[in-house]
């Protein structure tokens, strides 16, 4: 079931919430009390930062998965945290990152140490648009970190996952998975809202562990048979294969997608239906080439239907992550809130490029 904690920041009596949640999910993601510190640590960092610099913001928490491959023993989650704000944005990246920097009435700790003690952190921040930072506390110590801009050479995923009106689960998830050369992303949104809504689409983030080897279309008939006890879900599966340079998608209900290629993007349309209610007889399947440029969004029905697609050309270089979390950030605003449930899962390439 997806837990998700969304924490609006724009007075300091919010650190004091961000540190609790924080520490909340540190417990269900087993993390020891070191590591639970450190996540504390970082997210009251973030938190201050959000305050004092942009004039308020956001802070979604929730626990995040590494790929696992198919048949293996699923990797151990790690807390996420996304630090989202409209404010007048950074202006030198490089020295707010360096460790230590920081200003009067702050910890003491500085971005540079959420960069040194986080496994994964990264930062994107345009003038006049805002910033969106993302930590990722896991298990062991962060020796082997991915600092910006520095990727494993591979297909890499990552999201972000708000519920409605800021409860405490969402209705929507999304999961990956390797199967040797093949990597297979997947978004469900559960019909309707709450723990009911969370069931059907944790329904089909488990099922899909066991059947990633499958063809995007067969992956989506198997769903559909699990999820007959539940309420159903929208569902998209993305499938690349890494050998032959090609994603093949799929999908049944009101999942968005997108994928750019150069300075085109191109939506990927999906077969009405429900995935466990009302499943079409085919969905349409498209296949088209990945290349080094290309970049996929999948998003549930709470983005607005005419959402804009990211212009910054080194965006795509960051963490995918942090590319759902501005692609979220800028559907939206206090003034103007999403309106349903809201996922947002980016398929992107090596940070080679």
């Amino acid at each position: 079931m997806s837990r998700v904690w969304d924490i609006p920041v724009h007075d300091s009596t919010r650190i004091r919430d961000v540190r609790v949640a924080t520490e909340a999910a540190s417990a269900r993601a087993g993390l020891g009390p070191h590591r639970t510190a450190v996540a504390a640590l970082v997210a009251t960092e973030l938190a201050t930062n959000l305050l004092k610099h942009a004039g308020g913001g956001r802070i979604v928490i929730n626990l995040a998965d590494r790929a696992p491959a198919v048949g293996a023993v699923s990797p151990p989650s790690s807390v996420q945290l996304l630090s989202l704000d409209h404010g007048p944005g950074i202006s030198d990246v490089t020295v707010a990152l360096r460790d230590g920097h920081t200003t009067a009435a702050s910890l003491g700790a500085g971005l540079g140490t959420c960069l040194r003690t986080a496994n994964d952190f990264d930062l994107h921040s345009t003038p006049g648009r805002g910033t969106v930072a993302i930590a990722r506390i896991g298990h062991e110590p962060a020796s082997a970190r991915v600092r910006p801009g520095q990727h494993p050479p591979a297909p890499r995923a990552g999201g972000v996952n708000v519920p409605l009106a800021r409860a405490e689960h969402s209705g929507d998830a999304w999961s990956w998975v390797r199967s040797g050369t093949q990597v297979t992303l997947m978004l469900a949104d559960g019909l309707g809202h709450g723990e009911r809504a969370s069931t059907a689409s944790g329904t089909a983030v488990e099922a899909l562990r066991g059947v990633a080897h499958l063809t995007p279309p067969d992956i989506l008939r198997h769903l559909h048979a699990k999820l007959r006890p539940t309420r159903g879900a929208a569902v998209a599966v993305a499938q690349l294969d890494m050998a032959a340079g090609q994603l093949c998608f799929a999908g049944v209900g009101n999942i968005g997608a997108r994928l750019r290629t150069a300075d085109t993007w191109q939506p990927l349309l999906s077969r009405p239906g429900i995935v466990g209610a009302h499943h079409p007889a085919d969905a349409p399947v498209h296949r088209l080439a990945w290349r080094p440029d290309s970049l996929l969004i999948l998003h549930s029905d709470g983005l607005p239907a005419r959402w804009t697609p990211p212009q910054d050309p080194l965006l795509s270089t960051h963490d995918p992550a942090v590319v759902a979390a501005a692609v979220l950030r800028d559907a939206g605003s206090d003034a103007r809130p999403l309106p349903d449930d809201t996922t947002v899962a980016v398929l992107a390439p090596d940070g080679r490029t």
